[in-house]
């Protein structure tokens, strides 16, 4: 009874030194998420991907990425391989148990005696176990069920990652439509322009020099249209990668804005984040692991003891073998006695392991509040530069209406015209590029939130 006390005592002050050499990550949280927003439990990230998503057709996308794609089905993959490694890790901390049968002759003739012959007829169970005294076992059981949450976690912030890539990829194509439909139509206008212009020459009304002009806006403009097709055909390429299928078309809407509620662009307080995201979630689990690595490499320096169960039936020979039981039960102690350090060693090195795990999730942190920080700033200016675009673009517009009845009136030349157009059509342009960027930097911060996991059918 003493000895099982002593050992008790050995084994729970032997645990506690070995978590006292894993220091807590250094981290204070900061009060607000963000520092122009208010504190809100409600965030942005609460919301179903869905709810942010209005483009049904972009929906289905993201529902068959999330179906087919190679990368995630290879991170589900490694979630069931890590399942069952767990469930080996767990199992060895209780006995196994085995069967044997077998029969051996064996013939043999020692310093030239005559020959004998020696049957042996053996059926048995077996039994193993070894008695986890120092927590060698149960650390490993706890570093492998860490290692199979952190891979949720990773199959999670993937899944974050692929809704984001397959949005934003989405809406950079619809944006390269609408760039290709806005030339396509100017360069019709420019066309039209070419013929007045040609027409007037040839009627000597101008010079060359106007109809000249026409000729190089309707070349330039036309050049366009070449790498606007390779960028689209790329575009479609890469979302059909993402979806898990061969290069093809894509269908796709009509780029438009779509105005978000901004009570619901909160970001939440900072507890939520870290318990939202799951990269960090991913990291707490990886450092969680490796604090039991610690635990299992500390343990791994003192003795093992083993019992071990025999029982069963063994004769000479058939006849009477149902009477012949067998049994043998044994305890064996092992012990590292001297090994050159080397396995302090291992335990030295997996608190320094754990150390750099630590590092890299305080880093994580560190780049979440970043991340988010980053993201707020990127959806708050392109929200506003949407609203600049549309006001350039109106002005544009009633500038080309304005060029146009001067010219005609002959107050202005149509170099001034062709300026003019110029303007509208990069107004025109910008402003698809605004509405995109803006949804770009709305998926942006959804994903630094942590948001679009919740209620995934591939989890």
């Amino acid at each position: 009874m003493r000895i099982i006390i002593l050992l008790i005592a050995v084994v729970m002050a032997g645990s506690c030194s070995a978590s006292k050499k894993c220091i807590e990550p250094q981290i204070t949280l900061p009060d607000k998420v963000v520092a122009e927003l208010s504190k809100d439990s409600l965030c942005l990230a609460d919301l179903h991907w869905t709810e942010i998503i209005a483009d049904t057709i972009l929906r289905n996308l993201i529902d068959k990425t999330l179906e087919n794609n190679k990368d995630l089905l290879s991170a589900s993959a490694k979630v069931q391989e890590l399942e069952k490694l767990h469930r080996v890790a767990r199992a060895d901390q209780f006995p196994s148990i085995g069967a044997e049968a077998y029969i051996d002759r064996e013939s043999y003739n020692y310093s030239g005696d005559s020959p004998k012959t020696d049957i042996e007829v053996t059926a048995k169970l077996n039994l193993s176990w070894e008695i986890d005294f120092f927590g060698r076992l149960r650390h490993a059981n706890r570093e492998a069920l860490a290692e199979y949450l952190e891979s949720i976690e990773g199959q999670r912030a993937m899944q974050i990652t692929l809704i984001s890539q397959v949005a934003i990829s989405y809406f950079e194509l619809i944006a390269l439509d609408s760039e290709l439909e806005i030339i396509s139509r100017t360069l019709e206008t420019r066309e039209e322009d070419l013929n007045k212009a040609r027409l007037r020459f040839e009627g000597g009304l101008t010079s060359e020099i106007p109809y000249q002009q026409a000729q190089v806006e309707y070349a330039t403009t036309a050049s366009l249209i070449p790498d606007l097709l390779r960028e689209i055909e790329m575009k479609e390429n890469e979302i059909s990668l993402l979806a898990g299928e061969l290069p093809g078309p894509i269908n796709r809407a009509h780029i438009h804005r779509y105005n978000l509620d901004t009570k619901m662009l909160q970001v939440g307080i900072p507890s939520d984040l870290l318990k939202r995201r799951p990269d960090i979630r991913a990291a707490e689990q990886g450092l969680k692991g490796a604090m039991e690595n610690v635990g299992y490499a500390w343990a791994d320096r003192f003795p093992r003891f083993v019992i071990s169960l025999e029982g069963g039936l063994e004769n000479n020979g058939f006849e009477g073998f149902f009477a012949s039981p067998l049994t043998y039960m044994i305890g064996e102690l092992t012990s590292p006695v001297f090994s050159f350090g080397k396995r302090k060693a291992k335990y030295e090195a997996a608190i320094k392991a754990y150390d750099a795990q630590r590092f890299q999730y305080e880093k994580k942190v560190l780049q979440a509040f970043k991340e988010v920080n980053d993201a707020v700033i990127s959806y708050t200016s392109a929200n506003k530069t949407v609203e600049l675009m549309q006001n350039l673009k109106d002005a544009s517009r009633k500038y080309v209406d304005l060029a146009l009845f001067q010219h005609i009136n002959g107050h202005i030349s149509y170099i001034d015209v062709l300026d003019a157009q110029r303007s509208y059509l990069n107004a025109e342009i910008d402003l698809t590029n605004a509405v995109r960027d803006e949804y770009i930097a709305l998926i942006e911060l959804y994903k630094a939130l942590g948001g679009g996991w919740k209620g995934s059918k591939t989890l």
